[in-house]
């Protein structure tokens, strides 16, 4: 048995006069205005709930942690770098570390043009199984686990979005085009498989999300998951937790929602083993974390 935690959304606070003169063109200068009237206040405390999440995962023996992006709020070189001293307790797993950019992260396209968020996150984005997933466009493999019990399947949903009014992803082509190759091969197939994600291929209604604010090509995602067993896909964007199965799609979608947003914090605890396991719904309570005994456990298969 394995147990993993999965957050997302962190939203590091930082301080965004530290941020050079030459980041706030275009959106960024929209987005910082944004946080600074309207978002501030909401991740005020990140850093003390990160700092809290940490001492829960030491305390319940978490094997492997998983954040799905948005580590930031403008992809700045300064937020990420505070955000990764932020989270850095979280990565101290005894069996590893694995995450996505968020499109907070990849927010204009000079974050992805000098490569900013895997300059920060380079250790936690490597890949067990390069030649199986050589030519997929970017999907990497984490294999946890002495006897085999999980494949970690890291698929790229998030993208700049310079247009102010839009926030939508989309998964490469030639990521749908592999995926079904990686998910067959032997060493993830046998394995109990969490495809991780930024973006929310559905909502907690079963309702595709909005097209300026959601996955794009959702559908085509959840075709290649289809009837796969012992798959779950997590995922974060929507600042809400919830699990929902999708019509027509055996896995279960897990959305974290944010670990730190005031009054909608959440995460996911995770059991596993080959054949299945469940997900616990965690809550943030006053100063520390804990199961939430509001909302009921998960059953993976």
């Amino acid at each position: 048995m394995i147990r993993i935690l999965h957050f997302s959304d962190v939203h590091v606070d930082t301080l965004l006069s530290a941020v050079p003169a030459r980041d706030w063109l275009g959106k960024r200068l929209v987005g910082g205005l944004n946080h600074l009237l309207r978002r501030r206040a909401r991740f005020g405390r990140s850093r003390e709930k990160l700092t809290a999440l940490a001492a829960f995962a030491d305390a319940e023996a978490v094997d492997h942690a998983i954040c799905t992006g948005d580590y930031t709020m403008l992809g700045t070189e300064v937020e990420l770098a505070a955000a990764l001293a932020a989270v850095e307790p979280l990565t101290r797993r005894p069996l590893g570390f694995a995450t996505v950019a968020g499109n907070h992260d990849l927010y204009v396209p000079d974050t992805v043009a000098e490569g900013r968020f895997e300059k920060h996150f380079a250790k936690w984005l490597g890949d067990d199984l390069p030649d199986v997933t050589a030519g997929s466009g970017g999907i990497s493999v984490q294999l946890a686990g002495a006897a085999g019990e999980v494949a970690v399947v890291a698929v790229t949903s998030a993208r700049p979005n310079p247009l102010v009014w839009r926030s939508s992803g989309r998964v490469p082509d030639a990521q749908l085009e592999a995926r079904g190759r990686v998910l067959d091969h032997p060493s993830v197939h046998e394995r109990f498989t969490l495809v991780i994600t930024h973006y929310a291929p559905r909502l907690w209604n079963g309702r595709p999300d909005s097209k300026l604010h959601g996955l794009e090509n959702a559908d085509a995602l959840l075709d290649v998951l289809g009837g796969r067993e012992r798959t779950a896909l997590l995922f974060g964007h929507v600042h809400r937790r919830y699990a929902v199965r999708a019509a027509g799609v055996r896995p279960m979608l897990l959305g974290a929602g944010s670990a730190t947003d005031e009054g909608r914090e959440g995460a996911w605890l995770l059991d596993l083993e080959r054949g299945g396991g469940r997900a616990t719904p965690l809550a943030w309570r006053f100063d520390r974390w804990e199961r939430d005994a509001t909302a009921p456990v998960v059953d993976l298969d």
